[in-house]
């Protein structure tokens, strides 16, 4: 005898007919949402790198310039257009940490932004006139970019030998001041022992950066067969959790710890950032930047265009608006601890009226990692903030 299906019955089909779609739905839109956050970093990595880029082919012209006419002014130039230069790449540094293009098997990130260094490993230092691979004729008869290569990081990790932070010491020379940066002479490149060895080893490693720079913005290009197209083309959460680890570890381990508190503990300047140019308060605020940049999916670039789209932001303010509301307060807050450091950052590590505010920017970073890992957990993802081995 057939029975007419009871009410209840009827309640439970018409529920599930509506939650079962819904919940499909809302499947769908977060794995949309997944896939634009890989698309928006892929974009502003490429960006990002394409302003480094174009900022280290000024540097370089302002080096040529000074070399084919050393004075103050152009010494000068020269200077300011590698403050100028760092700015983007600063931001860059959110992209390492997963075995990405800058720092896999054969990436030049140890070729490009390496630190600490020892300076009498390149030229002459304060009590030793002859130091350095410039100064040592008979043992490298000829600066060349494959000797500089080979030279980097050989028997310690120390011994740096190209890079940002060589080329920042060859235009400052040592930091000798308590409080302001290095002062080398331009004479070093007119009538100073091995004037023009030393022009030459500064010419080789600008132009070596500027390839380097090449090579990431080829790795990000869109529209080629690259690292880029391998990266939005690949599982969905392997590309999240790199991103995380980026962020992660950077926040948490390298700027907080390595590039920070090492500096605080020891307040020692031979262990800040950019200790020659007295630039290491901005590689703080920049490296946080960077961090920003790809939470809210969204880069400035050097013109002052904006390239935005689809941030993790948007991605947890669908899964977890609380832990979203988090992290969006964290990054404000180390943000505006990192712009409170005294200039210049190697009196701030010493003085005990800014002490507080440099370890007040470690925390805030640290608990920010913390928070990333939270994120991860989110997004049943798991990622290690500690630096890699």
């Amino acid at each position: 005898m057939f029975r007419k299906p009871s009410l209840i019955i009827l309640i439970i089909v018409l529920m599930v007919s509506v939650i079962v779609p819904s919940l499909v739905m809302a499947q769908d839109d977060t794995a949309a949402t997944k896939q634009a956050v890989l698309e928006t970093y892929a974009e502003i990595a490429y960006a990002s790198y394409e302003d480094s880029l174009m900022l280290a082919e000024e540097l370089q012209a302002a080096i040529d310039a000074f070399l084919a006419d050393p004075s103050e002014e152009t010494l000068e130039a020269a200077r300011e257009a590698w403050l100028a230069s760092n700015e983007p790449y600063g931001q860059t540094e959110v992209y390492r940490f997963y075995g990405g293009p800058i720092d896999g098997e054969d990436g030049p990130e140890g070729l490009l932004n390496a630190w600490p260094l020892d300076e009498a490993y390149i030229d002459y230092v304060e009590g030793d006139e002859d130091a350095g691979i410039i100064n040592n004729t008979e043992d490298y008869p000829e600066i060349t970019e494959e000797l500089l290569i080979d030279l980097n990081e050989q028997g310690a990790e120390e011994n740096i030998a190209t890079g940002y932070h060589a080329i920042e010491f060859l235009l400052w020379g040592q930091d000798l001041s308590a409080d302001g940066s290095g002062d080398r002479a331009f004479t070093d490149y007119t009538d100073a022992a091995n004037a023009e060895r030393r022009a030459e080893y500064l010419r080789v490693a600008t132009a070596r950066l500027v390839s380097d720079l090449q090579d990431m913005v080829d790795a990000w290009a869109p529209d080629a067969d690259n690292y880029r197209a391998a990266f939005v083309a690949g599982d969905v959460d392997e590309g999240l959790t790199n991103i995380l680890t980026g962020m992660g570890v950077l926040a948490k381990s390298e700027l907080a710890g390595e590039r920070i508190f090492t500096a605080y503990d020891n307040q020692d300047q031979e262990d800040e950032h950019s200790c020659f140019s007295d630039n290491t308060h901005r590689d703080i605020i920049t490296n946080a930047q960077g961090i920003v940049n790809v939470y809210l999916g969204s880069y400035t670039r050097i013109d002052g265009s904006v390239v935005e789209g689809t941030g993790l932001a948007t991605l947890m303010a669908e899964v977890d608006a609380d832990l979203n509301d988090a992290v969006l307060e964290s990054l404000e807050t180390s943000l505006a601890t990192a712009n409170e450091i005294p200039i210049p950052f190697d009196q701030a590590i010493v003085e005990a009226d800014s002490r507080p505010i440099v370890l007040d920017t470690v925390f805030s970073l640290q608990d920010q990692g913390d928070l990333f890992a939270e994120v991860a957990s989110a997004l049943d993802l798991t990622i290690n903030t500690a630096l890699p081995e």
